[in-house]
């Protein structure tokens, strides 16, 4: 049985079309999928995120604990910042990827995919369980805890160049949130949110998490002091096309667990020199071992587009699939990602992709295909 978030009658209230997304009734669009990309690209628009999950980690040991269980390294943020994140198996393949926020070093906050809550909580609850101090000796529960808060945390995404005005409106201390930061017991509308200023979009915008029984009352607010800029409630539908336009890893799709961060382009989110974390040996090996295949992004040549899961060829031979694909209504043009043999990777290569049965010339090009 499917999900509703506390924002399913709203959604309804506007006319958007409903679908199941990973056991979430979701938007998928309001007025369609091109206007509400463009809508986000140009002035701003509101999503509904609350079917992603969330976790709080708190205890004396959560920065070190945390640590070993991600391939990025935690030590490089301060208080009331954001990174993301890697979360791998011993043999290198992701378990999801994260944003982790740092409250302060004894109380972070980890945002995973809706996909992968229930996945990733037993995993994490399993490593902590064996989890070890410097002297071998077991992690008490008082030094080392984790709660599940999803049911009861919604969450709103603002995007676009305008969203910094918008929600000045509400709080002209807005301003003073820098890129991947955040402030708790930040105010909104008379009660308390966390805020950052992260997305998913490739534009400039915050990610707002609030307690359920306030939700809807700031969704309606933000809608009415953006209406003068011209902000749009934005469907999952938009959503995918403005992420796969700035390349952003969609779960499930261009990383998987069949897939390490080297795989997948990711080398900057692995810090090897630290200490040893879960997957290190794996990602090592496998770093001075060369890869086998990469994920790459391509531009259609030819009229089609590309879908996930149809074939990409080269000289009539089968060498990879495509993992995302869309038409990009900035670009124009049919754009993709998806895994192919390194030796085809450069950007300039020719490549096919068989749609209905058909091969369409496109090229292999630089990522992400659109940049603020």
């Amino acid at each position: 049985m499917s999900s509703s978030t506390a924002l399913f009658n709203s959604h309804k209230k506007l006319d958007a079309k409903i679908v199941d997304f990973h056991g979430w009734l979701m938007p998928i669009h309001y007025k369609g999928v091109v206007a509400e990309h463009n809508a986000v690209r140009t002035k701003a628009g509101l999503f509904d995120v609350s079917h992603m999950g969330e976790f709080l980690v708190f205890g004396e040991l959560v920065e070190s604990f945390l640590n070993k269980i991600v391939t990025n390294d935690l030590r490089k943020i301060r208080d009331n910042q954001c990174m993301y994140t890697p979360m791998c198996r011993e043999d290198g393949t992701i378990i999801d990827d994260l944003i982790v926020y740092k409250h302060n070093p004894t109380h972070f906050m980890l945002v995973v995919n809706a996909s992968n809550i229930s996945k990733d909580f037993s995993w994490i609850e399993d490593r902590m369980k064996d989890y070890l101090k410097d002297d071998g000796s077991k992690v008490a529960l008082e030094h080392l805890s984790l709660r599940n808060v999803s049911d009861s945390t919604s969450l709103l995404a603002l995007q676009g160049p305008k969203s910094e005005q918008i929600l000045s409106k509400i709080n002209t201390e807005i301003k003073n949130i820098r890129r991947f930061h955040f402030e708790e017991d930040f105010m909104l509308n008379d009660f308390k949110v966390l805020v950052s200023r992260t997305g998913y979009t490739g534009e400039d915008g915050f990610e707002i998490y609030v307690n359920n029984e306030y939700v809807v009352e700031l969704w309606d607010k933000i809608l009415e002091v953006g209406g003068e800029y011209g902000v749009e409630p934005i469907g999952l539908g938009a959503r995918d096309t403005l992420r796969l336009e700035a390349a952003l890893m969609l779960y499930g799709n261009d990383i998987d667990d069949k897939t390490t961060p080297f795989n997948a382009g990711l080398d900057w989110t692995v810090k090897l020199d630290k200490e040893n974390f879960i997957g290190c040996d794996s990602l090592i090996k496998q770093k001075t071992n060369g890869l086998k295949k990469i994920l790459v992004g391509f531009a259609m040549v030819g009229k089609g587009i590309p879908r996930e899961k149809y074939k990409i060829k080269f000289d009539g031979k089968d060498i990879g699939e495509v993992t995302s694909g869309t038409h990009s209504p900035t670009l124009q043009k049919g754009i993709g990602l998806g895994y192919v043999p390194v030796e085809y990777s450069e950007v300039g290569q020719t490549i096919d992709i068989e749609i209905r049965d058909k091969p369409v010339c496109a090229t292999v090009c630089a990522i992400p295909f659109y940049k603020k």
